[in-house]
């Protein structure tokens, strides 16, 4: 089966613009997302998705400098290029990987394609119910219910946000959801606004070394040893999953 990772990305963020080109330790928030699924031993291909917007002519020629293969398309249709991109790669397993989510776990990924190769089902997340970081999730799907979730949804919400048909349709998809030892979802690992910026760049200038990428327990220690880190992005609104 042919495992493809797809990253969506754009620079037209409106609260944080060009943010997937921000530095965290001199590269940039786009690349850190690609090095830390690299070590994945289940993933065959990472394909980057943007949109056909003048705005990401950058995010293409990146793709072409940095030798990643790039899908462009919809830019507010999400779900479209989503699935065109799966189309073209020729996916049989997708992850959906967002450019804005610097400490991703490839380890926790590869537990979620093996858990639908082995169980066959049509879709394995960790963020229904919530139990991890907002920024560490996972979801992963066949592309059975990929094509059902883009040629079924209707509404401007599903066709922004991927996986939403299967969430709120879960009656005819079989899914699986994996939940965390201990529940970390007050934690916002994600970066939508400046100070997500900081705290992300906190914590990269503590645990970023030799250009090795650091695993989520680093992480967990870190911020248990220095509580006022979190202060840093605090105020900002989760999204309505982590609510």
């Amino acid at each position: 089966m042919n495992v493809v990772a797809i990253i969506q990305a754009r620079n037209g963020s409106t609260r944080l613009p060009n943010k997937i080109f921000l530095k965290l330790m001199d590269k940039s928030l786009l690349h850190h997302v690609v090095e830390r699924l690299k070590p994945s031993k289940e993933i065959n291909n990472i394909v980057v998705a943007t949109t056909t917007s003048s705005i990401d002519n950058s995010v293409q020629e990146w793709c072409l400098k940095n030798s990643i293969d790039c899908y462009r398309g919809s830019e507010n249709n999400v779900l479209k290029r989503y699935y065109y991109a799966a189309y073209e790669f020729k996916a049989d397993i997708i992850i959906r990987i967002t450019a804005d989510d610097p400490f991703k776990d490839y380890r926790l990924i590869d537990e979620a394609i093996k858990i639908i190769k082995k169980n066959k089902y049509d879709f394995v997340c960790n963020n229904n119910p919530v139990s991890y970081p907002e920024g560490l999730d996972v979801e992963v799907m066949l592309m059975d219910a990929l094509r059902k979730s883009y040629f079924n949804s209707t509404s401007n919400f599903e066709k922004e946000h991927v996986t939403q048909y299967i969430h709120q349709n879960k009656n005819i998809f079989n899914t699986y959801n994996i939940k965390n030892k201990k529940n970390y979802s007050h934690y916002r690992w994600t970066i939508d606004t400046k100070d997500d910026y900081l705290f992300a760049t906190e914590i990269y200038n503590y645990l970023y070394k030799n250009n090795k990428i650091f695993l989520t327990e680093k992480i967990y220690e870190l911020i248990e040893k220095n509580p006022q880190l979190l202060k840093i992005n605090d105020k900002v609104a989760k999204s309505d999953l982590y609510n």
